[in-house]
């Protein structure tokens, strides 16, 4: 008897029978290194569908689109998590995927909604945005710069450190928010002033976040291209607690660049029903209430609640830029190579 039963459980082992070891189907998701979500809403989904979600982190978001297109022919995942507005032109474009229109679409805000096929859903968002060092610009007292002209100003001389939007995506934004703000014919001469006013550019948010923004380093830049978020972000990770954040974002008119993130179902997934029920998900409040404290954006759901770390400390772009996510496809090789041109040489 002993024997028998310990047959039947290999047969379900190796015939792929669900059990709450051995799921039936597993789906893989492609996402950037920053992708985050909690382990218990995470197994709740696999537990309630039978599935196993593999994580396939890959750089950056221009980095992981860019292997999702060069492998559409044999795709490395199911689904894609973190194609955003400037590289969205480009991922419809190269046609990796099927539209799906998932029914918590409903709960969207409809400014998110950027492709009306639904081959790509909305499901966060953040602000691309300078961060300054409360507590230097206060003890030199220093009115913190809340423009972008300012950073061009004698008195902000040696103030600033940005990513180059080369090599990272916030730098990549802040360069469109210049775009945006002083228009193609201008934002090659407000970078000139900036290099005038000695901005250190590096390669990514890390570095100049971590290695050289006065307020998280040693380093002697209290001025950084960061995200909205990152004052909640302080309040969170400190080690001691904090009624409140050592930085602030400028968020004032045309400051920001909206970054929003979507997600998708690959052409060729395994099995693009339950990619489907993964989309939905992604989009439904367990995911969306996991958002704040695993990635620090905003979500895309309208009818998620916010931590109260966010609703006292994380702020929104007044009115940030926006520009066309086919213009910046069509013209971002061009902006890049007259900003090197400008800037690095």
């Amino acid at each position: 008897m002993k024997t028998m039963i310990t047959s039947i459980l290999c047969l379900m082992v190796t015939c792929g029978m669900a059990t709450a070891q051995n799921p039936v189907l597993e789906l893989t998701v492609m996402t950037h290194d920053s992708f985050s979500i909690s382990k218990d809403v995470l197994a709740r989904f696999e537990q309630e569908n039978a599935v196993k979600i593999r994580f396939l982190k890959a750089g950056d978001a221009g980095a992981a689109l860019n292997q999702a297109i060069l492998s559409k022919n044999n795709p490395l995942a199911d689904v894609f998590y973190g194609v955003d507005n400037t590289f969205m032109s480009r991922a419809l474009k190269a046609d990796i995927f099927l539209p799906y229109r998932s029914p918590n679409l409903k709960l969207i805000a409809e400014a998110l909604k950027l492709d009306t096929a639904f081959r790509l859903s909305p499901v966060d968002f953040g602000d691309v945005c300078l961060n300054y060092d409360k507590a230097w610009f206060a003890s030199r007292n220093m009115k913190a710069p809340d423009s972008l002209e300012d950073l061009i100003r004698p008195e902000y001389t040696g103030l600033t450190v940005a990513e180059s939007p080369a090599t990272s995506s916030p730098g990549l934004a802040f360069l469109l928010t210049t775009i945006g703000h002083f228009g193609e014919n201008g934002f090659l001469d407000y970078w000139k002033k900036l290099k005038q006013n000695q901005v250190l550019i590096v390669n990514g948010w890390k570095e100049a976040y971590w290695g050289n923004f006065t307020a998280a380093s040693k380093g002697s830049r209290p001025i950084v291209v960061s995200y909205a978020t990152s004052p909640p972000a302080e309040i969170h990770f400190a080690k001691t607690a904090l009624k409140d954040a050592p930085t602030a974002a400028v968020t004032a008119k045309e400051t920001c660049f909206r970054q929003i993130e979507f997600v998708g179902i690959l052409k060729g997934a395994r099995n693009p029903e339950m990619a489907g029920k993964l989309i939905d998900f992604f989009l439904d409040k367990p995911f969306q209430e996991d958002i704040p404290l695993q990635m620090f954006m905003f979500p895309a759901n309208t009818t998620a609640a916010l931590p109260d770390i966010f609703v006292k400390h994380a702020k929104t772009a007044v009115d940030p830029v926006a520009l066309d996510s086919d213009r910046i496809e069509s013209q971002r090789e061009k902006w890049l190579e007259a900003w090197a041109d400008s800037v690095l040489r």
